[in-house]
Formats: structure tokens, sequence, C-alpha cells
């Protein structure tokens, strides 16, 4: 008796997943409770586990699109599949061809002797491969879709008379006057969270008023607070001390002074919230990720350094949850972690704001009438326009810059 096992449910706003992996091949031996199979969703990876010990019959290959409910695999009770490995060593060479013989019987057995099968027969015309060219090895000589598969492309040319086709062989002169190096392409399926993010991406791009102002930070006083408390932060709290937290903590600071900027549109609402879910922007292997700190206001740098990196250790892991990924009320995101200089960051909806960082640069400045050297960021807020005001979002970058160029303040709440 044989269970099949369907795609369970994953969450409410989800409708179909990806087999992105097979854990176990076909006909393999499964325990109850063991990992099969990796589902992929357009937020998160999961595992497919064997609700029973048995041996595993696929039914969905990799890479395909599954809706909720649709079968995946079937686990048939049994052994270790040992009978039937025995069963193909005994039988003998001539019964191999047995699926294309028994696709005759169901059309009638009308194919003469050394006709090809119908998957070969097509094999062979996307070949441009004359059948008769072809020796077959099923019964009867009959051409079997592995005959099809081994046929060179050229043996329907080889095989005609009078040179009928000798134009053809020309054909590749062209080609031969190509670039040097190499001209392959290669086609991957867009992944179920690739597609979802290019679609909210466009509809924010379509949807919304957006705009984006900029600003710089003299990072020179975080930096040097950094340096003289580093190892002593890192001995009490088991983290290091980075710029992440630092720019949480006053971004958390601004959405108290401008409520707008953490606020969002629901129908002709206005929601705010008198909290803030700080969502940060991280780089999978899948694609990009938003993994939210809950409560961000509350919490010390120290707590806000520990959850970024268990955050940043389980997305590189693809094992996020999606309660981890749902929500957020403004999101911050690092580019200059990668070299960029300057963006202009998209709004992670239905949130009306971001944040972008860039790389430090030191830069010539004039500091009290004198040309100085210091390390400076780019900070970009980008902002819905039908929320936010152009006040709103400056006064909250400026805001952001002067807690930021005094620490002090992020620790006095001033």
């Amino acid at each position: 008796m044989s269970l099949v096992i369907k795609v369970p449910p994953v969450g409410e706003s989800i409708s179909e997943v990806t087999l992105s992996q097979w854990i176990k091949k076909d006909g393999d031996y499964v325990e109850m409770d063991e990992v099969i199979a990796e589902l992929e969703s357009d937020k998160a990876t999961f595992e497919l586990t064997a609700e029973k010990a048995g041996t595993l019959k696929t039914i969905a290959s990799e890479g395909d699109t599954l809706e909720i409910g649709a079968p995946v695999c079937s686990i048939e009770e049994g052994g270790k599949t040992e009978s039937k490995t025995d069963e193909k060593e005994a039988a003998p060479a001539k019964d191999e061809p047995k699926e294309p013989t028994g696709k005759s019987d169901e059309k009638g057995s009308t194919y003469a002797s050394g006709a090809p099968s119908p998957a070969a027969a097509k094999i062979l015309a996307e070949k441009d491969v004359d059948a008769s060219s072809v020796k077959g090895t099923g019964v009867d000589g009959r051409l079997t879709k592995e005959d099809a598969m081994k046929a060179p492309a050229s043996a329907k040319a080889s095989a005609d008379e009078g040179g009928a086709k000798a134009p053809a062989a020309a054909a590749p002169t062209p080609a031969k006057v190509s670039a040097p190096g190499s001209r392959l392409e290669r086609r991957e399926k867009m992944s179920s969270l690739r597609k979802t993010v290019a679609k909210r991406l466009v509809a924010v791009r379509n949807e919304t008023a957006m705009l984006t102002t900029f600003n710089e930070v003299d990072m020179q006083p975080i930096m040097e607070l950094r340096t003289k408390y580093k190892d002593k932060f890192k001995e009490k709290h088991g983290v290091g001390l980075g710029f992440m937290s630092f720019f949480t903590k006053a971004v958390c600071e601004a959405l108290k002074d401008f409520p707008s900027v953490n606020a969002r549109i629901e129908g002709e609402e206005i929601i705010f919230n008198d909290f803030a879910d700080i969502s940060i922007a991280v780089s999978a292997p899948k694609g990009l990720v938003v993994p939210v700190i809950r409560n961000a206001e509350s919490m010390s740098l120290a707590q806000i350094e520990a959850a970024v990196m268990e955050l940043a250790l389980k997305a590189r892991d693809s094992k996020l949850t999606l309660e981890e990924m749902t929500g957020g009320t403004f999101t911050i995101t690092n580019g200059g972690v990668f070299g960029s200089m300057m963006s202009t960051p998209i709004i992670n909806s239905p949130q009306s704001a971001i944040l972008g960082m860039h790389n430090i640069v030191e830069r010539p400045v004039a500091q009290n009438g004198q040309v100085v050297i210091r390390p400076i960021m780019y900070v970009a807020l980008s902002y819905d326009h039908r929320l936010v005001d152009g006040r709103e979002s400056v006064g909250f970058l400026v805001r952001v810059k002067q807690l930021l160029e005094d620490p002090a303040r992020l620790l006095l709440g001033i």
C-alpha cells in the first residue's frame, strides 16, 4: 500500500511552492520523518519529510512549481528495492525496451518491423535524421528512444543519395567568422523568491510616489568609539560592535520624531505604529531576504548586534522562518558592504520608507574654516511621497545624521 505525500500548507499568503531539490532519489528507501526534499516559496525554504518508512517514488521533478496540496511523491511499503534490482538483473536483454513496445501495443501494434517508437520518431525528427539510416536494437529491430538519442545529427545527410543535401555542409561556414572566446548561453529557471522579488519591485515603482533624499554622515565619531570599546564590548556581550546597531538605534530614535516615516497606507487609512520593527535587508544565496528585528526601539546595542548576527546566519543557511520575514515597519539596507557609493533603494512595500547605507570613503570636508580629511558615508532615504512630505523626509534623515555624528545622544536619548 502506498502513501501519497502532498505539498503541505506553509503560510496563509502562499499558494504555490517550487521543488528546489530532491534530498533522496527515486527508489531510495526512507525512514519515517526523514527529510526527502526541499520546497522553496517566495519567502523561505522548507523541508519535506517522509510520513512513513518505505520506498520513495517521485512524482514531481526538481524545478516544478506545485500548488498547495499537489502530490509530490509516494512511499511504497516494503523493503529497500532489492527485489526489483534482482528482477532487472535476471531479465534478458531483449526485454529491456518494454516501454516503447507497450506504447506500440496501445496504438494497436501498427508499427512495421524496424519502425521507430513515437518517442524515437520525435527525436529523429528534431535531429533531422532519416529513420532508415539508424539501426534499431529493439524488438524485431524496432528503433528505440535510446537508438534515436545515439544517432548522429548528420546521419540523414550522409545517407541521402546524389548529394541533394550537399549545400547543407556549407552552412557552418559563416559560423567560423565569430568573436574569440566562448559563445555559450545558459538558461536557468527563475526561483519563486526571485519571481516574487521582481513582481514586488515593479509594483512598488508603479504604485507609489517614490522619491529619494540624500545626506552625508561623518563616521569618525562612531569609528573612534568602536576602536576604543570594541574589545571590551565583545568580551562582555559576546558579539562584535558593528555599524548596523548604531544605525538601527538612530533610526528608532528618529522614527519617534517623525511617525509618518514609520507608517503605512491601507486603503484610505494611514496606519501609525508606536513600535519599530526594523527590517534588515540581507543578501542570501537564493536572493535578497528581509528578516525583521522586532521592537528594536527597546533593545540595546548589544541586543541589536546579536539579533542581526542570528538573522544573517539563518539567511545564509536558508533557515529563516516566515514569521522572521513577515511584517516590519521600516527597512535598512547596506549596499556599502559591496562597495556602493550611492544608490536609490526601493521601498519595501507596504512600508513607507527605506534607509540606504553606503561605503565609507575618506573625503576632504570643510570644518571650522579648514579643509580636513574625514571618513564620510552617503546615506539615502527613499520614501512614499503619498504619505511622507519633503519636510518630514529631510528632517528624518538630518536627525539620523545628528545621532550618528554624536553617538552620545543614542545613549542619552536626546
